[in-house]
């Protein structure tokens, strides 16, 4: 069972990934599956009730500092809610080198919209896919 919750996480979040890439959305969808599944992943790794109340925290904590930067403008609600989703998923150990991955992933994404943008000689500033640097590093956490 736990292969097949795995599998279906990865696929979310490949899904996720290609469909930010494509259209700059993530549909709730998506978002709303990867955390029902959350609890299932819970009881299939036989985490307890003190392990649940980390896990809980720990993603409540990252969803509202990734609100905090929706707010300011700087990311979509989609990817607030793929993080908030996702961190459902990952020990609370894990968050952090998760986080960091995503991050770096994002900025190379992002000079290399940049660079783009400057060899197409356009003057509209790049609308970054940044669920595609999410599921990457979601990817890489869960695999780990």
């Amino acid at each position: 069972m736990i292969p097949a919750l795995g599998f279906a996480l990865l696929a979310l979040l490949l899904a996720a990934g290609i469909q930010d890439a494509r259209t700059r959305e993530i549909g709730n969808g998506k978002n709303v599956a990867i955390a029902l599944l959350a609890p299932v992943w819970w009881w299939a790794n036989d985490l307890g009730g003190g392990a649940i109340q980390m896990q809980l925290i720990a993603a409540g904590l990252v969803f509202v500092l990734f609100l905090i930067v929706y707010c300011m403008g700087q990311m979509g609600g989609g990817d607030v809610k793929l993080i908030g989703a996702l961190a459902l998923w990952v020990p609370p150990a894990a968050l952090l080198p998760m986080l960091v991955a995503m991050s770096l992933l994002g900025g190379a994404l992002t000079l290399l919209m940049l660079i783009d943008r400057w060899r197409r000689r356009t003057a509209a500033l790049p609308e970054t896919p940044y669920g595609v640097a999410i599921a990457i590093a979601g990817m890489l956490a869960v695999a780990n």
